[in-house]
């Protein structure tokens, strides 16, 4: 069994045309900054405010929680997890660029719920080398924001721990549920 994500079916003619992706993506920055105009911003987000989400494509952070350019510090990854990287992210975000409060965001329908550590084993058996990092794979995801919110309550790094909240977004209705710490 190969680990590699395969193009669905039918999602050929959403990537189809000259070059490459990325050659499309480059053009696209090419026309955007000859329109661009240096808003005179500085890194420190003005709503004071991280938010740790998943890099699932549907969520459109900016979008959903009414954020401009410059609000706030957005981290990704795959499920949204709190990982050592993540708090490295945050403890930058805060003693550096004064950031003061922790959005958390998982979604419905994540793939992660769908993985488990076995997927390393199938990475290792594929390439020859086993990762050196877990998938953070979980069955219920009100239990995972759960288990972020308190690894960032209890990181030593981080300096505002006291405004940390987490929430499910639902990929259908575009709504957040806030989830019980408790």
């Amino acid at each position: 069994m190969t680990t590699s994500a395969s193009v669905p079916a039918g999602s050929e003619s959403a990537i189809a045309g000259d070059g490459t992706v990325t050659d499309r993506l480059v053009e696209a920055n090419v026309r955007y900054a000859a329109a661009f105009t240096d808003p005179g911003m500085d890194a420190r987000p003005v709503q004071r405010v991280a938010v740790v989400a998943c890099m699932d494509a549907r969520l459109d952070l900016h979008a959903a929680l009414g954020l401009n350019l410059g609000d706030c510090h957005t981290i990704r990854n795959a499920g949204g997890v709190v990982t050592d990287d993540v708090i490295r992210s945050l403890t930058i975000s805060q003693r550096a660029l004064g950031t003061r409060s922790v959005v958390l965001i998982h979604h419905t329908g994540c793939g992660l719920e769908s993985l488990t550590e076995e997927f390393r084993h199938e990475l290792e058996m594929e390439v020859g080398q086993r990762p050196s990092w877990a998938v953070e794979s979980f069955r219920d995801v009100d239990q995972d924001v759960r288990q972020s919110m308190q690894r960032v309550r209890t990181s030593p790094f981080l300096l505002h721990t006291d405004d940390v909240r987490g929430f499910v977004f639902d990929v259908k209705t575009g709504l957040l549920r806030e989830v019980d710490p408790a």
